[in-house]
């Protein structure tokens, strides 16, 4: 463990907006910290996000965090723990979330109690850092959209809230391909108290594309405006992409080539751990898009129904856009068809929800009648690390789910789920990661051979090619040092958030 001055050793890594960076240079720093022998920690206080992963908790029970917390962990060559990520919201609708604490559910935070209905929330998040920042050298905190949103200030545990708590420093990152990235940094440091500002060190900026000699007198001028440093430009880079935390850069996840065969991902509204495809995007054999109406899925060698977050929802959804219809002439033609948990289950005959845990009680459907399962949900939520064999290889997984499927007599066995001629349904997230298996699968369903692509090198490599990036871009080494030293003495005030602000 390291402390400086009564203070644990971490750094905020926040930003501008969502999707700023922040997850990327956060993980960067993890694996750039870690290659020089230091024992890091990722954290996010609190993702929102449907894109979960599953982990064992300090009890040994399987336990949910953020996806992006998990690559971190991977990232920092630690093992991951509930703590990483202690609060995981899953959105359940426009006004309500479902809380996850620590691994496990913990009913549900709205809109309306935004700010008392996460006190105790709150707590145990910062209960979960201070545990961390006690076992590890250096904890990298990942901040949550942007510490600027002085709406939500009161009620922060997550940005300049957990700075405070741990006297962290804090660097802001901006996307500047987004365009005005310097307004928005010295805004945001401009629209915090004075105290706040006290931490932010300096700046980051992500995805520049140029000529950096082009940059240079913005960034000077920043830094004389604001009496903080930029610490340095990562450069744009298409390869970069990593496990997400939301569905912002689904286009972005899209392979490039020429490719012979089609996926196509039915981008439902509530799409959840759209991760699962990532594995298929990295066969040189597959294109794999997002597709949103039925002309998407036309041409399409395989469809994938993805996981959701609301199954009955999202399926009234599929029916309304034509998309039912569109799936059923793509299995009549005998092209393959995969469901992945929630997908999954909107292949089967029924689903059910009598108690209300995905909408309101007693809500039922017809399932699109593909495979021969019914779906009922219930309270209790399973989680799980399953594993098995098909075709003469082992297969692997983790489950994340409320609803109980029941495999009838005309389906045939499949990992984790069902089948039925070239349809497959499973409850098994990340199945298709592991390269035996994904094998098999596309030989089965497209008649492909193996490519040889192994999906953890591939991880590695870009989890890699981004400390590379940052080592050669941005002064970690500094960064590091702030981590170890805390915010510099005497940053100035800006207005006019400072103008008599405590």
């Amino acid at each position: 463990m390291s402390a400086v001055g009564g203070r644990r050793a971490g750094l905020l890594v926040a930003g501008t907006t969502s999707d700023a960076g922040k997850s990327a240079v956060a993980t960067g720093l993890c694996r750039a910290f870690a290659r020089r022998g230091v024992r890091v920690a990722p954290y996010k206080a609190q993702n929102m996000s449907n894109n979960s992963m599953v982990c064992h908790g300090p009890d040994g029970r399987p336990a949910e965090i953020g996806r992006a917390q998990w690559v971190q962990a991977l990232a920092a060559r630690a093992v991951p723990e509930p703590a990483m990520n202690p609060v995981l919201l899953k959105p359940g609708g426009d006004r309500r979330s479902h809380a996850v604490l620590l691994g496990h559910p913990a009913g549900e935070v709205s809109s309306s109690d935004w700010e008392a209905g996460r006190r105790h929330l709150a707590q145990a998040a910062h209960a979960a850092f201070d545990g961390l920042a006690a076992r590890y050298d250096v904890v990298v905190a990942e901040g949550a959209g942007s510490p600027a949103e002085i709406n939500l200030r009161s009620g922060d545990y997550v940005n300049m809230g957990l700075a405070r708590h741990a006297d962290l420093p804090a660097v802001v990152v901006g996307d500047i391909d987004r365009g005005g990235v310097f307004a928005a940094m010295y805004g945001t440091v401009g629209l915090l108290e004075a105290a706040d500002q006290a931490l932010v060190a300096g700046f980051v900026v992500n995805k520049f594309r140029g000529d950096p000699a082009l940059l240079r007198p913005g960034l000077d001028s920043l830094e004389r405006m604001t009496g903080r440093r930029v610490y340095g430009t990562l450069p744009w880079d298409q390869r970069l992409w990593l496990d997400s935390e939301d569905a912002l850069d689904l286009e972005g996840r899209r392979s490039t080539g020429t490719a012979a065969r089609k996926v196509a991902v039915v981008r439902l509204p509530r799409i959840s751990n759209f991760t699962d495809v990532d594995a298929l995007g990295l066969e040189p054999g597959l294109d794999v898009v997002f597709a949103s109406g039925p002309r998407d899925l036309a041409d399409a060698d395989l469809v994938v129904l993805p996981g959701t977050r609301a199954t009955l929802a999202d399926l009234v959804w599929l029916r309304a856009r034509g998309l039912d219809r569109a799936v059923a002439e793509h299995v009549r033609r005998g092209r393959p068809l995969l469901g992945v948990c929630g997908g999954f289950q909107m292949l089967g005959r029924a689903v059910a929800d009598p108690d209300g845990v995905e909408a309101a009680p007693g809500t039922a459907a017809e399932g699109l009648g593909l495979l021969d399962v019914r779906t009922g949900f219930t309270a209790e939520k399973t989680l799980g690390l399953p594993s098995g064999k098909a075709w003469g290889v082992p297969v692997d997984g983790y489950e994340i789910h409320h609803g109980r499927v029941a495999v009838g007599g005309g389906a045939e066995a499949f990992p984790g789920g069902a089948r039925s001629g070239r349809v497959f349904g499973t409850l098994w997230h990340g199945c298709l990661e592991g390269d035996a298996f994904r094998s098999a699968f596309l030989a089965e369903a497209l008649g492909l051979e193996p490519s040889g692509v192994c999906f953890a090198d591939a991880r590695e490599r870009r989890i890699d090619l981004l400390a590379d990036l940052l080592e050669e871009h941005v002064d970690t080494g500094a960064l590091l040092g702030l981590a170890r030293e805390g915010a510099p003495e005497g940053l100035p005030v800006l207005a006019p958030g400072g103008s008599g602000a405590a």
